[in-house]
């Protein structure tokens, strides 16, 4: 019965979550099409992505390459791996041809093993350029004045497909705290497009979490990536 439970729980909170993302599109004038609702399933056992994807989630992200490589195998075909946590890359090998989007390249050098490894198991890896919009030392990521720079530098290596940018927020009460952050990386993908450089597209925002996802789907987010929203605290006792 407790499994009952919590299927209907699950599937009430991504529900839940959907509809708020499609209220804040509402809102921005914008259409719900436009924003992916990324479940992140970090230390969260596969009874209970398997919750949420019969709920109708096909986007999941994880944070750690072990989760991610243990996980894959156990869930349906159809899903779209995120990687968004800090990836090391001596990892990189493990995951390339495994994931749709890599969210966290925040220096040249994982770029150029993403690139090595993509180039040597014949893939093309989509990848967003992480920004420390907050400049918080905590965070990783790139300053929002060498993004353009690292973007240059990135976009000639081959097997590797800038999609866009990622930026995590502050942790805060009002995510109204967090809008001018949002607004920053969206006016910086703004003008990294209007440069036309070759080989990248400004097209995905992956910005937003469980605390200010509407917030930042009005600032134009296309990603929100919502864990506690949907999957409840995390348990670190689970963690691989």
């Amino acid at each position: 019965m407790e499994e009952t439970i919590q299927s209907m729980e699950l599937a009430q909170n991504y529900k839940t979550v959907k509809e708020n993302v499609t209220k804040a599109c509402e809102q921005a004038g914008r259409s719900e099409q436009e924003v992916t609702l990324l479940a992140v399933s970090k230390t969260k056992p596969v009874d209970m992505l398997m919750d949420v994807y019969r709920a109708g989630a096909r986007d999941f992200g994880e944070n750690k390459v072990q989760e991610l490589v243990d996980k894959i195998p156990q869930m349906p075909s159809d899903v779209r791996w995120h990687m968004i946590g800090h990836l090391q890359r001596n990892k990189v090998k493990y995951i390339v041809d495994k994931v749709y989007l890599i969210h966290s390249v925040d220096s040249l050098r994982l770029a150029e093993e993403i690139s090595r490894e993509a180039v040597k198991k014949q893939v093309e890896v989509n990848i967003l350029i992480e920004v420390n919009v907050a400049q918080e030392e905590s965070k990783f990521g790139t300053t929002v004045e060498e993004t353009a720079t690292l973007i240059r530098e990135i976009a000639t290596l081959p097997g590797i497909h800038i999609r866009g940018l990622m930026t995590i927020a502050p942790f805060v009460e009002d995510p109204e705290e967090n809008r001018g952050y949002f607004q920053k990386l969206r006016q910086l993908a703004v003008d990294i497009g209007n440069k036309n450089i070759d080989n990248i597209s400004m097209n995905i925002l992956s910005m937003g979490m469980t605390g200010d996802y509407m917030v930042a789907t009005q600032e134009g987010a296309t990603i929100v990536r919502v864990g506690t929203g949907i999957f409840g605290e995390r348990d670190y006792s689970k963690t691989i």
